[in-house]
């Protein structure tokens, strides 16, 4: 039987490898970077669930919905790490393995850009790989799984 993870991607996040900023982002669309994941999983015996969301709330009820079905989850909250104690409660709430990732590293861009309020209830980050952030935070997420 498959384990099952989420992914989650943050506002903007849908605009990749169109307008999204292509020095911090790279080329990439969100529907290959999604593709890539699901391939990755399926190789260790996972399946994903990847979600896109502009919207706060509506990735809030994403992670109370699925918390009970996943083995753990894969999130880059994008603007949302500086702002959102909504989803820093959420992720913590659901008490899962947790691996946050960005494809910039936070600690170069702008200062606000530089705190993550979800940082103290994740399992760990992965910063500043472009989209290989993704594929790295997917492995840390399963090993973190498997022990």
């Amino acid at each position: 039987m498959m384990k099952h993870l989420l992914v989650i991607h943050g506002p903007n996040l849908n605009k990749l490898g169109h307008t999204r900023a292509p020095k911090w982002y790279g080329s990439l669309t969100l529907l290959e970077i999604n593709r890539f994941l699901t391939k990755q999983a399926r190789l260790k015996k996972y399946q994903l669930s990847t979600y896109q969301s502009n919207v706060e709330g509506q990735i809030v009820n994403k992670i109370q919905s699925f918390c009970p079905r996943v083995k753990g989850i894969l999130i880059n909250p994008a603007a949302y790490s500086h702002t959102s104690v909504a989803i820093r409660d959420a992720l913590m709430d659901a008490a899962l393995p947790c691996v946050e990732v960005h494809m910039s590293n936070i600690y170069q861009r702008e200062p606000f850009r530089r705190h993550s309020l979800i940082s103290d209830v994740v399992s760990g980050q992965v910063i500043g790989f472009g989209p290989q952030s993704y594929r790295l935070g997917l492995e840390a997420l399963m090993n973190l799984i498997e022990k």
